[in-house]
């Protein structure tokens, strides 16, 4: 399907993106995979120009039912209310969200000073980690990585239910659109021929990321997670891309196994609840 951003808006987007990025020496999530696939009936981007330069920017994020937002504004241009203009137009169309995340750069002092003046109460962060190139440790494969098909489809809806507290329809809606990005590749694991776990991983722009990595809790610690990252660890060090994931700061299980497997933390994003 058609993307129903054109090739201009997702230039003047990352043109922006680069300016704020560059002055407050952040990270921002926009979820590019997102972006460069838009396809929904429902209002997802909102744009600010003044004459040809896009100086604000606000996208919603829609997982299942539940919406995440993020967005920015041109150094030069705030405190002029842009930021306050988008948020409200961004929120006037989400009438139909069961749940509404501001996310905000932990280390972006404006986005923080920002979120004070809302609505909203502190959720929870995600660490941004990254593999330090150090050679992928000695391993014995004990797990089959395959690629899912549409077969798989209620295999890994249910995983994100038992893994990530995901509503079975929200997790069913995630997963039809996963399943069909063009840029990313989505894997089963297998353990005798009994399919155990999942991810994915997105390659694009000489990084390769790593989403929705989960086991199946009856499977957990018996060393599968670990085997399965240094297979996928291996397999992407191979094309020269930078590898990232992301782990929620509460999964403390799951940063330990990220930080042995040689993952190193470089940012984190904070997620406010919207009221």
């Amino acid at each position: 399907m058609k993307n129903l951003l054109s090739k201009d808006q997702l230039l003047h987007i990352k043109e922006l993106q680069e300016a704020c990025e560059s002055y407050d020496q952040i990270k921002l999530k926009l979820n590019w995979d997102m972006l460069r696939n838009r396809n929904s009936d429902v209002k997802e981007d909102f744009f600010y120009y003044d004459k040809n330069l896009l100086v604000g920017f606000l996208g919603k994020y829609y997982f299942g039912s539940k919406v995440e937002i993020c967005g920015m504004v041109h150094p030069k241009y705030r405190r002029k209310g842009i930021f306050t203009t988008l948020l409200r137009e961004g929120l006037e169309s989400s009438s139909n969200a069961t749940s509404i995340l501001l996310n905000a750069p932990a280390a972006s002092m404006t986005a923080q000073e920002f979120i004070k003046t809302q609505k909203c109460d502190y959720s929870f962060s995600e660490y941004q980690m990254v593999w330090q190139d150090q050679g992928v440790q000695s391993f014995e494969p004990i797990i089959k990585l395959s690629h899912a098909t549409q077969e798989d489809f209620e295999l890994i809806s249910r995983i994100d239910v038992e893994s990530f507290g995901f509503e079975e329809k929200d997790a069913q809606t995630y997963n039809v659109r996963v399943l069909n990005e063009p840029n990313r590749k989505c894997y089963i694991i297998e353990v005798n021929n009994e399919k155990i776990g999942k991810l994915s991983v997105q390659r694009e722009h000489q990084e390769s990321w790593i989403y929705g990595f989960a086991i199946l809790p009856k499977y957990q610690g018996f060393g599968y997670g670990k085997n399965t990252l240094l297979q996928i660890i291996e397999k992407e060090s191979k094309t020269g891309n930078k590898i990232h994931l992301e782990v929620a700061l509460e999964n403390k299980n799951a940063k330990k196994l990220y930080t042995s497997c040689g993952f190193q933390q470089y940012d984190t994003q904070d997620y406010y609840q919207y009221k």
